[in-house]
């Protein structure tokens, strides 16, 4: 009998051993136990809310099944042919249904079954720390389960939307990335508090959607002020295009609905100004989901990030049991490189537990390199933006010498061809004495298929002069890497 079975006839006090335990089920979770189960090593897996995670059912799933129809449409507007086939809007409830199709209507039954496919166990409950290699699970049924690892604790319970501290905000019942991503209908009017990746791309959606859309941006650093700064810049360029209006150095001081509880939200800003909306979406951060997950009974500060080191031990807890792995750690806030960090925290962990050598060297199989070095990252907005490696600003704030290439992405062949009137832009960024590429930056329509590319150029430490020989296909938008080189080999006759 499996222990989520005996969780489920709500056995007070039961309790199991296991190699390893990990608290949280989503993709980090999920491949962490995949890859500690596949090397031997018996593991169960703990999950309060959907197997699958934020990922799967609040974040990227959902978000982007709600931007494909609309960076679609963009797409087919630029095509001669199509352009009067698709001038009409898009068919909100046809949208909402793929959303719920690809979130898989917010139930876990196939993840349920993969788990078991792999041979994990799974708790179904809070999961948190009760001692060195102790976790003790409150069961939905008012059960508890006693969880004792031989070798490893692993967290993986990710982030949650970090709100601000304003008066009567609970009572404003504002969106967070799950009810933007999960909403029943798209509101009249809706305000986004925030210029990064989910306010952008939320932004995005909703407007194609038919809302009114306010975005409030409170310093003067522009959208996805993270990244290149042109990157911002031609996104917000696009959502006034959209009929988004975007206001840079906009603080929120208040928030309100005057009237009752369906009133509308009445936003007052630091400056006096206000805005009236159906509905306020927060995306203004990530907070770690440690609260109430028992660290201060290790010897940790609940609520705070899990730092770890390159092999995901947590660096403050002694004996090396207790691991971090993915958004929870504050390396790296995205699914893809939180998988990648799972991959790796499964395969050391299993070498340790066999007594194994741990390849700890740079790029080795058991430390995350990418992380520091190589993260891609797509924001899926019409023009979409593809990063990888150091920003320019990035490589200033470290120090590092960097030769900064741009290459207008519009005057290529492939990008003629791809549709009318194209906009977009490339930044490569290399380091003159090693004659490596070290950040990446695209933007523009169909640019996230460029980014695997530019990550192996960045992870694979690839010299230009070999990427001579790397050659694009004719007429594509990847012949953008002939073009930058092309352009470098100009730069250096100068």
């Amino acid at each position: 009998m499996k222990i989520d079975e005996l969780a489920g006839h709500a056995i007070s006090g039961a309790s199991r051993e296991y190699d390893v335990v990990v608290i949280g089920g989503g993709p980090v979770g999920e491949n962490v136990a995949d890859r500690t189960s596949a090397a031997g090593l018996d593991t169960v897996l703990v999950e309060g809310e959907l197997l699958g995670g934020e990922c799967s059912y609040w974040a990227c799933e959902p978000s982007k099944a709600l931007l494909r129809p609309v960076v679609a449409r963009a797409d087919a507007r630029r095509i001669p042919g199509l352009k009067g086939a698709v001038g009409g809007p898009l068919d909100v409830a046809e949208v909402l249904a793929h959303r719920d199709r690809l979130s898989a209507y917010w139930k876990d039954d196939d993840q349920v079954a993969w788990l078991d496919s792999v041979s994990v166990d799974l708790v179904r409950g809070h999961g948190r720390l009760d001692g060195p290699r102790q976790v003790v699970v409150d069961t939905p049924d008012g059960g508890t389960v006693r969880l004792t690892a031989r070798h490893a604790v692993v967290v993986a319970t990710g982030t949650t939307t970090r709100l601000p501290e304003l008066p009567g905000l609970a009572e404003v019942r504002p969106w967070t990335n799950r009810e933007a991503t999960s909403a029943r209908e798209a509101p009249g009017r809706l305000v986004v508090v925030g210029g990064g990746v989910v306010g952008v791309e939320m932004a995005t959606a909703w407007r194609a959607l038919g809302s009114e859309v306010v975005v409030l941006v409170r310093g003067s650093g522009g959208l996805l002020a993270r990244m290149e700064p042109f990157a911002g810049e031609m996104v917000a360029d696009a959502l006034r295009e959209a009929g988004v209006e975007v206001r840079l150095g906009a603080s929120v001081a208040a928030v309100a609905r005057e009237g009752g509880p369906d009133a509308p939200v009445r936003v007052t800003l630091a400056d006096g100004g206000t805005v009236v909306a159906d509905e306020i979406l927060f995306a203004t951060g990530r907070a770690p989901r440690t609260a109430d997950l028992g660290l201060e009974t290790v010897g940790l500060v609940p609520g705070d990030w899990l730092t770890v080191d390159d092999t995901f031990r947590v660096t403050a807890v002694a004996d090396g049991w207790l691991y971090a792995a993915g958004d929870v750690n504050h390396r790296a806030l995205m699914t893809h490189q939180g998988k990648y960090q799972a991959r790796i925290a499964g395969a050391v962990i299993a070498a340790r537990a066999k007594g194994e050598p741990v390849d700890d060297r740079r790029w080795g199989a058991h430390v995350a390199t990418a992380d520091t070095e190589a993260v891609p990252q797509v924001v899926f907005t019409d023009p979409e933006v593809a990063s990888v490696g150091l920003t320019t600003r990035e490589a200033l704030a470290a120090g590092r010498r960097v030769d900064v290439v741009d290459y207008d992405i519009g005057r290529l062949a492939g990008a003629v061809q791809y549709g009318e009137d194209y906009r977009g832009r490339a930044r490569v960024l290399i380091d003159p004495e090693r004659g490596t590429v070290v950040g990446v930056t695209f933007v523009g329509p169909g640019v996230q298929e460029l980014l695997y590319s530019a990550t192996v150029a960045v992870a694979g430490e690839i010299p230009v002069d070999r990427l001579w020989h790397a050659v694009p296909a004719f007429p594509t938008i990847s012949e953008v890497w002939l073009r930058v080189l092309e352009a470098y080999r100009d730069m250096r006759k100068d």
